[in-house]
């Protein structure tokens, strides 16, 4: 089984989740996730934030994400943890592209 990790942003945080697929959308410009993949708990050890992860995808069969958002997608042997991380406000290497409207003053 094929296992992909992928990041990226989405509301100013970064996500890394775990799935069984990832392909060119039909609809241009965005790549399509399906199969997220979770972990199993057998312990009484949860971690929080891949809850929040779980619940925040419940009954989501596929994502659509926009190509600019995706920071990287990797092949992976073994799947790893799937998390939210806070992206620090001063570091930023993307720019928004010009609009062309009206000149600022």
């Amino acid at each position: 089984m094929q296992i992909f990790r992928t990041l990226f942003h989405n509301n100013g945080k970064l996500y890394q989740l775990h799935a069984q697929q990832v392909s060119q959308s039909d609809i241009y410009g965005f790549v399509e996730i399906r199969g997220l993949m979770f972990e199993q708990h057998t312990s009484m050890v949860i971690d929080p934030s891949e809850e929040r992860l779980k619940s925040e995808f419940e009954g989501v069969e596929k994502i659509l994400l926009p190509m600019h958002a995706i920071v990287r997608i990797d092949q992976v042997e073994t799947q790893g943890e799937n998390r939210i991380l806070e992206l620090d406000g001063n570091i930023s290497n993307v720019t928004p592209f010009p609009f062309p409207g009206k000149e600022p003053k």
